[in-house]
């Protein structure tokens, strides 16, 4: 369960806000949606392969 204290004074939609990243952190929606379908682990395995080889040309690209 997510617990997100409030201070006294403090506005609501700051304390939704904070919500709402420690949700995303959590990683539920994410998994959600990949077990929504089945994917091949080959397909899994070159979808990581792509994305690192993307990250790779990133970082290349900032030096």
């Amino acid at each position: 369960m997510i617990i997100v204290p409030v201070k006294d004074g403090e506005n609501i939609e700051r304390a939704l806000k904070k919500f709402k990243r420690k949700y995303e952190k959590t990683g539920v929606v994410k998994e959600l949606r990949a077990r929504q379908q089945y994917d091949k682990p080959s397909v899994l395995k070159r979808l990581k392969m792509e994305r690192a080889v993307y990250v790779q040309k990133l970082r290349a690209a900032e030096d």
